[in-house]
């Protein structure tokens, strides 16, 4: 049963996605009420946040099982949160946290606290409130440790600095102001920090702000499931061509025991710094990050045997990872898509250019992987279906671990073909709370089959290039 509204889209993307999930390939296969089904259920999904915190454990420094149990130690310090620390059978350095909600009989407070969007978002996923987040304050929230209730402006809709706000807007749970609003809205310049300690949040799970830092990296199942899909080896030369913010090259690196070379790109001067930090706190030497625009990272001239960054000579890399730009409509949870159709539609060629200098850049018999964290065919299977007639070197490769589903119909693939495909489907799952009781009630081989289904939407595609002959 749905807590949040079904996630909303401007008009023409909601035409173009009902079009996609209603493609004449799956009205045959599935029949037109299953079809349309099944898409009402991954709007309802695509609203609500996963039913598990996802941490992988930084093994370069660390054993699982230390790291499970200092983890559930910091767990016990939260007030109500009473969870098992559950380890995964295929993915072995990862650890999942059941998140425990919708609680439903929560007792609003007077005052309010607005925030925005993507503040709102991680609020559901256990964060605390930030002052950059809050949009706006009641009057009546004038000193700290006031009792508040935090609203999300999913539509963006509200004034920063308004003292009372009529709009849409959702409630996230209660909480303690750390500030007053004077203080919020200081005219001395945009303050930093904690503004709502949240304490009653609709969505209980644990906040990770500062929680062994060095030991664990929050991080979706389905990104873990794709650095050990690609298997990077100790030794080899591999390339993450769209990095930030390091969670997948961090992975690569910890994989290749920081043994061997991880180049990590990504074009934003600010996003290639933080790969460069999450480098040096989980402690890993063998990236290097390089603020370079992928689609440019093939050398068209020869390269001096120094030059130790981009652009690179063709057949330069054993593996490569292209986590492509994407429109990002798996991500969860998100109950207002702002992107236009425009936008939406841009990302395909762009992919498509990545694409390009990616298998140009690989080493024959060497592993591609290219993934999305969207839901579109045109990002993801028919991205594949171009990529095998454009690219006759390429073969699709089955993949290790594979845990989500198939591939989605609908872009002239064969079924063999989409038995090689991995696509997270969050509507592969019921929609459901979880409590205590519930949770002590639960199997722990069920509430593993639960986190593999219940997360965010992902696209996974595997390729091998054949040696040249």
């Amino acid at each position: 049963m749905s807590f949040f509204p079904k996630i909303s889209f401007q008009c023409e993307v909601e035409e173009y996605l009902t079009k996609v999930f209603r493609n004449n390939e799956l009205i045959t296969a599935l029949g037109g009420q299953e079809a349309e089904n099944k898409y009402q259920s991954l709007l309802s999904r695509l609203s609500h946040p996963p039913s598990f915190t996802t941490v992988r454990v930084n093994t370069h420094l660390a054993s699982v099982k230390h790291v499970k149990k200092l983890l559930f130690e910091e767990i016990q310090k939260f007030k109500g949160l009473c969870v098992p620390v559950l380890e995964h059978p295929e993915l072995q350095d990862i650890l999942l946290i059941p998140v425990i909600g919708p609680r439903r009989d929560l007792k609003k407070h007077p005052s309010e606290v607005i925030v925005g969007a993507q503040c709102g978002y991680a609020v559901l996923r256990g964060a605390h409130v930030y002052v950059p987040g809050i949009v706006s304050a009641s009057r009546s929230v004038v000193k700290a440790g006031d009792l508040v209730s935090v609203y999300s402006d999913i539509e963006g809709k509200c004034k920063r600095g308004a003292k009372e706000f009529k709009g849409v807007k959702v409630f996230l749970g209660n909480g303690i102001s750390e500030l007053s609003r004077s203080e919020i809205f200081s005219s001395s310049g945009p303050l930093k920090g904690l503004g709502v300690r949240m304490i009653e949040p609709v969505y209980l799970s644990p906040s990770f702000d500062n929680v062994l830092p060095s030991h664990l990296f929050l991080q979706n199942l389905p990104s873990v499931v794709v650095s050990h899909i690609l298997n990077p080896q100790p030794g080899e030369k591999v390339l993450d061509m769209c990095a930030a913010p390091g969670g997948k090259a961090t992975h690569l690196a910890t994989l290749m025991h920081d043994q061997g070379e991880v180049i990590a790109m990504d074009k934003i001067a600010n996003k290639v710094k933080k790969i460069k930090l999450n480098a040096e706190l989980l402690q890993l030497n063998c990236i290097k990050a390089f603020c370079y625009d992928g689609t440019k990272a093939l050398s068209v001239e020869k390269r001096e045997d120094e030059q130790e960054g981009p652009p690179f000579s063709p057949e330069s890399f054993d593996r490569i990872l292209l986590d492509a730009p994407c429109s990002g409509m798996g991500q969860r949870p998100n109950m207002a898509y702002s992107s236009t159709l425009k936008e939406v539609t841009s990302y395909q060629p762009l992919q498509r250019k990545l694409f390009t200098v990616a298998v140009k850049l690989l080493k024959p018999g060497g592993v591609l992987v290219y993934s999305t964290c969207t839901i579109t065919l045109s990002e993801n299977e028919e991205q594949v279906a171009w990529a095998l007639k454009r690219f006759p070197c390429l073969q699709l490769h089955p993949q290790e671990p594979h845990i989500g589903g198939e591939g989605m119909k609908g872009a002239g693939l064969r079924l063999d073909q989409l038995k090689l495909l991995q696509r997270f489907d969050p509507a592969a799952v019921t929609l459901q709370g979880m409590d205590i009781n519930s949770l002590q009630d639960s199997r722990e081989d069920d509430l593993i089959s639960l986190a593999n289904k219940d997360c965010i939407g992902f696209f996974i595609a595997k390729f091998i290039k054949s040696k040249s002959k």
